[in-house]
């Protein structure tokens, strides 16, 4: 594991984020969701990290506090990225 922290920016209605943390969670990987569609000042920092307005958004941060982002539940780039099978 060379990642540190995992955040998945969400809405309560996204069926693909529900696939994502479902998925995160099937893999034991611990994540912390940011519902956007609740929380303006959360929306506006994703929107202003990836220039995204669509969910979900996964922010990957390493442990020298640099981030990638995966941009929808694209499901190889995150094994890739977590390192996971």
């Amino acid at each position: 594991m060379n990642y540190s922290n995992v955040k998945v920016y969400s809405t309560t209605t996204c069926p693909y984020c529900k696939m994502e943390t479902a998925w995160l969670k099937s893999k034991q990987i611990r994540f912390e969701e940011v519902k956007v569609d609740q929380n303006q000042d959360e929306a506006n920092t994703m929107i202003q990290k990836t220039g995204q307005m669509g969910v979900p958004v996964t922010e990957i941060q390493y442990p020298d506090r640099k981030s990638e982002f995966v941009i929808g539940f694209n499901e190889p780039q995150l094994k890739y990225m977590l390192g996971v099978k």
